[in-house]
């Protein structure tokens, strides 16, 4: 499962990372939690790609009361065309989430080490999603969307089952193409990254409150003894 993430690259390298102009300016984030805001490239409703802002937390059209709804923040890439959450939104509505880098979990429960995964050079990168569009009988809208997620490369796989599926660039204009490409053509897009990719380091455990947000969740816990330390990142 992926359940948090940062963004923390400045506006303009973000509207680099997928072709764009420019985007609205936002401030760095470095505990990006469910059910919040959340940005996301796609084709929008006129043809052309942008960056939009969407609810992390997939809500499928048919659903009657989102408020009645499990939130979905993952999705598994192994299973999205047969889902009835997924396989439509897998089929028209594609989407890339930016990130710098994301969080996993090691321990037992009650004491879980937070572990952030990240490219060594700190550049951002593309995470595979799908997004929604709900309308109430009011005309309220609501727009959401799912981190799709993979088995897990080898740096990943000593601390969890899943990882998030990170985009290769070759593959964003296939994958955010839903009018002319099928999702059978870009299943093989949905892969663990390769080995090397990311670097880990555990971190502050003040990344467990989505109320705590800044560079300092980034520095690992003052613990000595945590065998779970096997890095600093700052």
């Amino acid at each position: 499962m992926c359940s948090r993430y940062t963004l923390i690259s400045a506006p303009e390298e973000i509207a680099a990372l997928f072709g764009l102009a420019e985007v609205d300016g936002f401030p760095p984030r470095y505990n990006i939690a469910p059910t919040q805001p959340v940005a996301v490239a796609r084709v929008g409703y006129g043809g052309w790609r942008e960056l939009a802002l969407v609810r992390w937390g997939l809500v499928p059209g048919w659903v009657k009361e989102p408020g009645d709804f499990s939130t979905l923040i993952n999705a598994r890439a192994e299973t999205l065309a047969e889902k009835p959450s997924f396989k439509t939104a897998y089929k028209h509505r594609r989407c890339l989430f930016p990130m710098n880098g994301f969080y996993e979990w090691s321990g037992a429960k009650g004491h879980k080490t937070p572990h952030y995964f990240h490219q060594a050079d700190g550049r951002p990168f593309a995470v595979a999603g799908l997004w929604e569009h709900w309308m109430n009988a009011d005309g309220s809208e609501l727009e959401t969307a799912a981190i799709i997620t993979v088995a897990p490369n080898k740096e990943l796989a000593r601390i969890h089952s899943r990882m998030p599926a990170i985009m290769p660039p070759e593959g964003y204009g296939d994958w955010l193409n839903c009018r002319d490409i099928r999702p059978r053509e870009v299943q093989g897009l949905l892969r663990p990254a390769p080995d090397g990719f990311l670097v880990g380091a555990s971190v502050s455990r003040k990344v467990n409150s989505p109320s705590h947000d800044g560079p300092e969740l980034l520095r690992p816990d003052d613990d000595p003894d945590d065998p779970d330390d096997f890095g600093l990142l700052l």
